[in-house]
């Protein structure tokens, strides 16, 4: 059953790969819309979402984020069939507008290994894609939940080099090394890590299970953080490429005070886009608020 599924999803975007990007982030918003008008699973988290980060927003404009969120994220699945499959110049050329890149290029001059963080804000996969084109870079992996996927989201994400390390001891060992040497590391910062992985920090003013990692990464190897995300232009215009300095409590030897300040860079990013963020994920697993489970009313 799962060599079905993947061959079902590999055709799948193989069928998106033919849609002009203007096409199949239609096709994405129109996705959306559907999860909107009905009841599922990602609308009731998208709304929780919204209204615990938002409380400052009228009912009225919170829906409409909501309803924005949901078509965006839409966008992001549709849009996989051009990052993946197109030549990676057509790809590319998508990229109407870098800002921000002397943070990254400064923080080689100097000598530094550095973390590029890339929440799930815009479109993470073009993000990795770009900096694999840049400098060589080892970026966490986790396997899919369809075992059968693995192979070809290994190919599609490894194509221009990049190290793909594992979750565990073994890879997070090697991450240390590479910035020590200097090297790239790219890291979703906004998944809720398992274990002892993680300390509660405010993101948007509500704590949130936050991964350790990074901080440890700092504090070790004494390399710079940035951020990058891959902005959507509206009307199927492309992307752009905004990179941002983290947060420098992120350097803080206090690794509670270092995690706080990992939440705010990525704030800094959604800010100004916030219908791009997947506000879908269930970012606050694990958390309460006024004594509550943030997700009880929501089917797991």
């Amino acid at each position: 059953m799962n060599k079905l599924k993947a061959l079902f999803v590999i055709s799948l975007l193989k069928l998106l790969s033919r849609l002009s990007i203007k096409n199949a982030q239609a096709f994405g918003a129109f996705i959306g819309r559907l999860l909107w008008l009905g009841d599922s699973k990602l609308t009731r988290v998208t709304k929780k979402n919204i209204e615990i980060c938002f409380p400052e927003l009228s009912g009225e404009q919170q829906q409409a984020l909501i309803k924005a969120s949901l078509q965006e994220t839409g966008k992001v699945f549709t849009e996989l069939g051009a990052v993946w499959e197109w030549p990676t110049d057509k790809t590319l050329a998508l990229i109407h507008h870098v800002e921000g890149k002397q943070y990254f290029d400064e923080a080689f001059a100097r000598e530094r290994g550095v973390i590029v963080l890339a929440p799930h804000h815009g479109n993470w996969e073009l993000v990795g894609l770009y900096l694999s084109t840049l400098r060589p870079m080892a970026a966490l992996y986790k396997p899919p939940k369809i075992p059968e996927l693995e192979a070809y989201m290994s190919m599609v994400r490894g194509r221009h080099g990049s190290q793909l390390v594992p979750t565990d001891k073994r890879g997070v060992i090697r991450l240390f090394s590479i910035l020590r040497e200097q090297g790239m590391v790219g890291i979703l910062p906004d998944q809720v890590p398992g274990g002892s992985g993680g300390v509660f920090a405010p993101f948007f003013g509500v704590p949130a299970n936050t991964m350790k990692l990074v901080s440890r990464l700092v504090q070790k190897t004494g390399c710079e953080v940035v951020s990058l995300c891959a902005i959507r232009r509206p009307n199927g215009g492309g992307f752009d490429m905004v990179f941002r300095k983290a947060d420098p409590e992120i350097y803080s030897d206090d690794v509670e005070v270092s995690v706080a300040a990992l939440n705010r860079s990525v704030e800094a990013c959604i800010r100004d886009n916030p219908e791009q963020y997947q506000w879908e994920y269930k970012r606050f697993k694990g958390a309460r608020k006024d004594g509550l489970w943030l997700y009880k009313d929501i089917n797991e």
